[in-house]
Order: C-alpha cells, then sequence, then structure tokens
C-alpha cells in the first residue's frame, strides 16, 4: 500500500471507531435511566454505594424513603447523564473500536504477532473489567470510611458530579492498573525487564506500589487504597513468576544452542537435568573443535 492508501485506511479504521462510541454513548445515555431486562440502570449501579449509606444518620434524605443526589446546576444532570453515557457506551462497544485498531495495523504484522494481538487485547479488556468490578464493590466501604469522619457532627449530602465523579474516577485508576501484570510481561517478552531485575527491585517496586495506590485514590479512602495496593502487589508478583518461567525457558534454550554455559544464565546444574535439547548443548563444543 502507498502512502495515500495508509492514509485513507486510518482515515476509514477511526470513522468507523468514533462510528461506534457514538452508537455506544447514545445506548449509554439511554441505559442511564432505563432498565435492560434485569439489569439495572446505570443511575441505580451508580447510586447503590451511596444509597448504601444509612439514611438520616449518614446520608442526608430530603424525601423519606427517596435516595437522591443533590442537583446544583441547572444543566447540571444532562452533563452527568452524557458523561456516564459517554463512559459506558466506551465500554460497551471497545470490541468493536478495538478491532478496527487491529485490522489498521495488523497487516503489518507476522502470523504469530497476530495472534500475540489477539491474546493481548482480550486479557487488556478483561483485567480492566475486573478491576473495575473489583473497584465498583470496594467504592461502599471506603465511601463509608470517609463520611464517618465527622461523626453525628455532619450529615452527607452530596452534589451528584462530586460524587459522579469520584465513582468514576476509582472504576477508572483500578482498571488502568490492573493493566500492569500485561505490562511487565510484554517488556520481559521484549527482554526490556527482565526477571533478574525484578527479583532485585521487588521490595522498591512495591514499596512504589503503594505509594502509588496511596496518591491515586480519591479522597484519601484507605479501604480503596489498600484494596488496590494489594491486588497490584498480587498481580505483581504473578507477573514476575511468569517472567521468571519465561526467562528459565529462554536460558535453557540459549545453553542448547551452544551460547554460554549454565553459570552465565545463573542456571543450576539440575535445572539442565531431562529437558530437551541437553544433548545438543553437550555436543556443541565438539562441534565446534571439528570447525577450529
Amino acid at each position: 500500500m502507498t502512502l495515500r492508501d495508509h492514509l485513507y485506511e486510518l482515515k476509514h479504521r477511526l470513522g468507523l471507531a468514533l462510528l461506534a462510541l457514538v452508537v455506544g454513548a447514545i445506548l449509554g445515555f439511554l441505559w442511564f435511566e432505563w432498565r435492560v431486562g434485569p439489569i439495572p440502570s446505570l443511575s441505580n449501579l451508580l447510586m447503590d454505594p451511596y444509597c448504601a449509606l444509612q439514611a438520616g444518620t449518614e446520608r442526608f434524605e430530603p424525601n423519606a424513603g427517596k435516595c437522591q443526589l443533590l442537583q446544583t446546576k441547572p444543566f447540571e444532570a444532562f452533563l452527568i447523564r452524557f458523561k456516564v453515557g459517554l463512559a459506558a457506551g466506551a465500554v460497551l462497544t471497545s470490541p468493536f473500536w478495538l478491532y478496527q485498531i487491529w485490522a489498521f495495523i495488523t497487516p503489518g504484522l507476522y502470523d504469530n504477532e497476530r495472534k500475540f494481538t489477539r491474546i493481548f487485547v482480550f486479557l487488556a479488556s478483561f483485567l480492566f473489567v475486573t478491576g473495575a468490578v473489583l473497584a465498583y464493590y470496594v467504592v461502599p466501604k471506603g465511601l463509608s470510611v470517609l463520611v464517618s469522619f465527622g461523626g453525628e457532627a455532619f450529615v452527607t449530602a452530596l452534589a451528584a458530579n462530586d460524587y459522579i465523579s469520584f465513582v468514576l474516577v476509582m472504576l477508572m485508576i483500578f482498571g488502568v492498573s490492573f493493566e500492569l501484570p500485561l505490562l511487565i510481561t510484554m517488556l520481559n517478552r521484549i527482554g526490556v525487564l527482565p526477571y533478574r531485575n525484578l527479583k532485585n527491585w521487588r521490595r522498591g517496586i512495591i514499596f512504589a506500589l503503594f505509594v502509588f495506590a496511596a496518591v491515586a485514590t480519591p479522597g484519601t479512602d484507605p479501604i480503596g487504597m489498600l484494596a488496590l495496593a494489594v491486588s497490584m502487589t498480587l498481580l505483581f508478583e504473578l507477573a514476575t513468576q511468569l517472567a521468571r518461567i519465561h526467562d528459565r525457558k529462554a536460558a535453557r534454550q540459549a545453553v542448547a544452542e551452544g551460547w554460554g554455559d549454565a553459570e552465565d544464565y545463573d542456571l543450576k546444574p539440575e535445572d539442565l537435568e531431562d529437558k530437551p535439547g541437553k544433548k545438543k548443548a553437550d555436543s556443541a563444543p565438539s562441534g565446534l573443535d571439528d570447525v577450529t
């Protein structure tokens, strides 16, 4: 393809992706108020953590039996509904617009790289959704702790924009943070972040994860901070072990092909026992002698 063809292809793919986002935003805007079968509306889903607060003591309830947020500006409800609908639409249509991005770059990839890209897209989506779901269950606990600091001297009456922004930020932070093991695994696969470095930097990285969780979680929420920090630490350990397995396998293959010995790759002698390619590694010196 010529440069012009590539630009037309990019324009076409971006147009389809943008169209998917617009359609998703419209669906999310409608879903905000309407139920979809057994699935509650978006407004109910977002309001559940706030409504879980005890009415009267923790949460201000101007109309008895109704859980409502405060609208402090005339146009605030529409803007919030649009923002929530856009976010929900982007998630709902993510397989389609992610496919458009993948379809644009895939002609320049080898077959094995295309397979890896599919796995990457699937895992990235799965990890993001997992993090967002965890945040949804953490928000009520964190919110209860935050509003309890004032004791009986305060009652919570949250403005709609502040509360919705708090929930969306929590979902986004948890979702993006859960991409950490995928990022580490990718860097390890291309040789930028070997297991040896991860092992040496483990304590510093874990400390940095806790600092990041403390800074990233809005409102100095201790429950959310601990949940995010512990989750990221566990995911980091998982990625570290995957890196260890990958690097050990690569080291065995290098030794088997005659690229050094076990000591060069921090391998123990038993790591090479009964492994495919050991015979080839043992015969490599004789081959070199013959060439000499």
